[in-house]
């Protein structure tokens, strides 16, 4: 009992502020981060570990502008391009997802802090899935392509409720599922070799 006491108090500790661990990879290049993948064992533990959220005041800082920054490069990086991507995939385990938003004009990416899934509406389809983390695999997966999000806007520092419908609620699932150390391949119906 005293351990977990000790665990959760320390959780929230670091959920106020970047830990030197996140501050040292974030600051580690300019470029690309390195994506996890489940084939390491050492990076599976990261991946499967629950996200924790940000403090708004974080939001702000150079520290988190880089990681959306080197976050952006990798997920669009043309060896190995995505149309999401989590902070724990890079490493960090914090509720933050980048999402190609293709129900925009543009279809840009967008980042979304503390991000949750309060609403899901409809049938789920089934849907080919794959993932930057987890090389080598595809699957087919049911998702609802209607859905409400909630997540702190990084702009106003307000939080904020939005509708998403289509193949980017798709996506905003497969991410946001990663927060909670979830993978497609725990929903898929089938999975098969690309």
């Amino acid at each position: 009992m005293k351990q977990m006491i000790l665990l959760l108090a320390t959780m929230l500790l670091l959920a106020g502020c970047w830990s030197a661990r996140e501050k040292r990879l974030i600051a580690d290049g300019d470029g690309l981060m390195r994506v996890l993948q489940v084939t390491h064992p050492q990076d599976s533990v990261v991946l499967r570990a629950i996200s924790i959220e940000f403090q708004a005041s974080m939001l702000g800082s150079p520290t988190y502008r880089k990681l959306c920054d080197r976050m952006l490069l990798t997920v669009q990086n043309p060896e190995n391009e995505g149309v999401g991507i989590a902070a724990p995939q890079v490493g960090i385990n914090r509720r933050l997802v980048a999402v190609q938003r293709f129900d925009k004009e543009g279809e840009p990416f967008e980042f979304y802090p503390n991000i949750r899934i309060v609403a899901v509406r409809g049938d789920s389809l089934a849907g080919r899935e794959g993932c930057l983390s987890v090389p080598g695999l595809r699957g087919i997966v049911r998702r609802s392509q209607d859905i409400d999000i909630y997540y702190l806007n990084p702009l106003t520092l307000r939080d904020t409720l939005e509708r998403v419908t289509g193949f980017t609620a798709v996506i905003f699932q497969h991410e946001t599922d990663h927060l909670a150390g979830i993978f497609y391949t725990d929903k898929a119906d089938s999975l098969f070799a690309e």
